[in-house]
């Protein structure tokens, strides 16, 4: 499945929630779905700085597909942590480095969040597409 079709997935299961709890509830799932990092795979180097809680991000190249895992202390940041893993998840560097993130405007993420919340997503974004490019280079070399 392409990201772009993974996004438009996710778009569709949001338009069915009729309100921003129901979301709420939605990614509060979706995070306790996500397979948890043992705490050995909880180091500082995997942190993602400018998230309000702790989210850690790990990855590995898998021919030429990276593999992610992401956990968090907070419930919302590894909810959406999940959504992101799921998009990016076995998933070339090059889609990843082309992909845009118009998803989260359309199921109405960027108005729900709270500026220092939307700030964390955004360098959850950053810290995915930065895996992508230290891939992208290594498949390059």
């Amino acid at each position: 499945m392409t990201i772009k079709e993974i996004q438009n997935e996710i778009v569709d299961e949001f338009s069915y929630f009729e309100d921003w709890e129901e979301r709420y509830e939605y990614l509060i799932e979706l995070g306790k779905s996500l397979k948890a990092l043992p705490e050995e795979a909880k180091t500082d180097d995997k942190i993602i700085k400018g998230c309000q809680s702790s989210v850690w991000l790990d990855a590995e190249l898998d021919g030429e597909k990276i593999n992610f895992t992401a956990d968090s202390n907070a419930i919302l940041p590894k909810g959406i942590a999940a959504l992101l893993v799921r998009m990016y998840n076995n998933q070339a560097p090059k889609d990843i480095l082309e992909s845009d993130t118009d998803f989260i405007n359309e199921i109405g993420l960027s108005e729900f969040l709270s500026p220092t919340r939307a700030n964390g997503l955004l360098a959850m974004v950053k810290q995915f597409k930065f895996y992508a490019i230290a891939f992208q280079s290594k498949l390059n070399s």
